[in-house]
């Protein structure tokens, strides 16, 4: 089944080409075009008596319909009908290669575009007035514009099934064009076969065409858009009577089911309101979701029709002056774009955006001379969320939400305020204060869940589940998300966000615990689930490059870094992932005997992180500067840095960074108490000392924030740590307790898996 085009919509564009002709007298001018927009239009359901048979017409004009309409018409040629016109024009496409000839003249039917006519204009030529061109935004101009585009964007195996389609279609008008032109010879089928000398039932035919003559079934040729219209209608009528769908129309779809056709999304639409309207609750509710499913989860072409299609509306918009649907769709065409850059290229060759602020500020623009308050907010948030990732102004950030915020109490936009509270969220985790980006999530929670869509509550219980597992609350993570009913995760988008989220927490205790197969098996699964959402996808390549960080696959783990690097867009770049990626890539090349070329890494992320006033990241990349410090046996600087930060690292409630700080720390003041010792300096002396109790006494503290976040490998390392230093120190005793509590830790950890 064609996307679009049919043969009743091959026969009505001949008619179009026939009117452009100026061939048709203005007698017949109204009548003709009348005609085409009846064809052409929506099913209108406003006649409460429609005619039998009317919604059947509209959907496919029949050859039928098209004698009565046009046999009684005069031409500007005298003797011939348009009807006889008609005939002509469709049986001079006389093969399929003609067929395509045929659509490659179909853009002349159109008035040129601004561009040829400027080009034309250069090149000395006159603009044509032999023939009728029809506006390119005109109806008839948007149907020729329609099935031009459609024809082109058909395979080969497509085109030739509709040729078939058509030939069957004029076939019961041969007669009467061979009647009018006796002169001209023309096969019933395709010209080629009369030049070979062949007719309808040589072998060649049958395998072409088969038995074409001498199938008289009566085949309706729909497309998917005509049976979408069809659907739309029967919908219509039933959501404004009340009734169930009526036998006629049954009969059509179990037709269209047994024929293989693709049905659209609508039509289980359809099953759910007839299955509602007879009492059948249960296929009700299984054939509502199935239409949700299909219709928010399609990630094909539908990409790409989406975005033709409101850059169409974008022209017609902007031609009409239609300020309120221009700036509709320059906020659909700037998110889009966010969401799936990769398929935004052809829309910003064109410039109908700009750039990315030049877009926003149209937007902000637009929205604030038309009052349209819910664009205003919208675009407000949008520019602070760009700055946001950007690493603009903190202030202007945190500006473009309270005049947002300001909106939407003052112009009572309940519905909008959980997007600014989440964004408002990771603000404050982005400076690194956690109780506040704690707080907004609850707000979000308690106040707003129930007025904002489902994915944004669910995105929100993600982020206060990072929140908590990031100090090793786990018995809380897993008690809110399944707090989330079971009948909201139904629909297939839904329910993946819900088992990603799920997954990635689990993931990221497994691999606390050490369980490589469980961590492997986990991965997996999470990597099979394709979420159209960059920063998930980005979410599980970090974790994943720390997994392979803690099996000591290097390789591995720097491959990931910079696939992940090398998939940023310039609309999804973000400071953050940028910091994260270069920490990353510096802890590997640190940990593979590489730390002069880690240096340079650790110090543009803190370079970047300061810049943008990114804490977190900040403190990230000092660790990790730290880190490639101590192979350079730089102690006393380490111990400084780390000892400056530790403060707002443990404000930032991460177990897992205070405790590779306070291992940071250990590590510094034993080098420290190295040297004094390698200078000659006793292990008795008062200096030598301090520092040996100083890393006892921060060994204690990371094994505390390991133990919080039931980090085994950290704990085992912290307990190796203290083992070595009690021996050093000359307690054997301490130091096999230590060493022993570390092999019990190690056999717990087993049986527990």
């Amino acid at each position: 089944m064609s996307r679009y085009l049919t043969p009743s919509k091959i026969a009505l564009l001949c008619l179009a080409s026939i009117y452009t002709e100026g061939v048709v007298p203005n007698s017949s001018a109204i009548h003709v075009l009348s005609f085409l927009v009846a064809c052409l239009s929506p099913l209108d359901g406003s006649n409460p008596n429609p005619p039998s048979g009317n919604w059947e017409k509209q959907s496919s004009v029949s050859t039928t319909d098209l004698e009565e309409a046009l046999s009684t018409q005069t031409s500007s040629i005298p003797g011939r009908s348009i009807w006889d016109l008609f005939l002509r024009k469709i049986w001079s496409i006389n093969s399929c290669d003609a067929l395509e000839a045929f659509f490659s003249d179909v853009p002349g039917m159109l008035v040129k575009t601004r561009e040829e006519q400027i080009r034309d204009r250069d090149n000395g030529l006159a603009p044509d007035s032999s023939c009728i061109r029809l506006s390119r935004c005109s109806p008839l101009g948007a149907f020729v514009r329609r099935a031009q585009l459609e024809f082109t964007r058909l395979q080969f195996y497509d085109s030739v099934k509709l040729w078939k389609g058509f030939v069957k279609y004029r076939l019961p008008t041969y007669r009467a064009w061979a009647r009018r032109n006796p002169q001209e010879e023309q096969a019933t089928v395709d010209i080629n076969l009369l030049e070979l000398g062949l007719d309808t039932r040589s072998h060649l035919a049958q395998v072409v065409y088969g038995n074409i003559e001498d199938d008289l079934e009566d085949e309706q040729y729909l497309s998917t858009k005509d049976i979408e219209r069809l659907l739309e209608f029967q919908i219509g009528e039933m959501q404004k009577l009340g009734g169930r769908v009526p036998d006629g129309m049954k009969m059509k779809l179990e037709q269209i089911i047994v024929s293989g056709a693709t049905l659209p999304n609508l039509v289980h639409y359809l099953r759910f309101l007839d299955a509602w309207r007879a009492g059948d609750y249960p296929s009700s509710f299984n054939n509502l979701h199935r239409y949700f499913d299909y219709t928010m989860h399609r990630r094909d072409r539908a990409y790409h029709e989406a975005v033709s299609a409101m850059q169409e509306a974008v022209s017609i918009a902007r031609e009409l002056y239609d300020l309120n649907c221009l700036n509709f769709c320059m906020s659909w065409l700037y998110h889009f774009g966010k969401a799936f850059p990769e398929h935004m290229k052809d829309v910003q060759n064109t410039g109908m955006l700009g750039n990315e602020k030049e877009g926003l500020a149209f937007l902000k623009a637009k929205a604030k001379d038309t009052e349209m308050w819910s664009l205003l907010s919208t675009t407000l948030l949008s520019e602070a969320r760009l700055e946001l990732q950007n690493g603009d102004s903190l202030a202007s950030t945190i500006e473009n939400i309270v005049r947002a915020s300001h909106i939407n109490i003052t112009r009572n936009l309940a519905n909008l305020m959980g997007p600014l509270l989440l964004l408002q969220g990771v603000l404050y985790s982005r400076i690194g204060v956690s109780h506040l980006s704690w707080l907004s999530n609850e707000i979000f929670s308690e106040c707003y869940a129930n007025r904002s869509p489902f994915e944004d509550y669910l995105k929100n219980t993600f982020r206060k589940c990072q929140l908590l597992a990031q100090q090793g609350r786990y018995n809380e993570v897993s008690n809110l998300m399944n707090q989330i009913a079971p009948e909201k995760l139904r629909p297939l988008k839904t329910n993946q966000y819900w088992i990603f989220f799920s997954g990635m927490l689990q993931l990221k205790r497994q691999i606390y615990r050490n369980d490589i197969a469980a961590s492997n098996y986990l991965l997996s699964q999470l990597q099979a689930i394709q979420l159209p959402d960059t920063d998930i996808s980005q979410l599980l390549s970090f974790i994943t490059t720390e997994f392979m960080i803690r099996q000591g696959n290097y390789t591995r783990a720097l491959d990931i870094v910079e696939k992940t690097a090398q998939s940023l867009h310039q609309d999804n770049f973000d400071v953050h992932l940028q910091v994260k990626l270069l920490c990353l890539k510096a802890r590997i090349l640190e940990k593979t005997g590489q730390p002069q070329r880690g240096f340079s890494l650790a110090m543009r992320a803190a370079n970047i992180a300061h810049r943008a006033r990114l804490l977190p990241g900040l403190w990230e990349s000092i660790c990790v500067l730290s880190g490639v410090l101590l192979s350079l046996k730089e102690f006393e600087a380490v111990a400084e840095m780390v000892e400056s930060i530790m403060p707002q690292v443990l404000e930032s409630n991460d177990c897992e960074l205070a405790a590779r700080s306070y291992s940071l720390l250990v590590d510094a003041n034993m080098g420290v108490a190295g040297k004094l010792w390698s200078q000659g300096q006793g292990s008795s002396t008062t200096a030598n000392k301090e520092y040996i109790n100083r890393a006892l006494g921060y060994l204690d503290c990371a094994y505390e924030q390991y133990e919080e976040i039931k980090d085994i490998s950290g704990q085992c390392e912290m307990m190796a740590k203290k083992a070595t230093v009690m021996h050093l120190t000359g307690d054997p005793v301490l130091a096999n307790d230590y060493a022993a509590k570390y092999l019990d830790l190690q056999k717990q950890n087993r049986s527990e898996m």
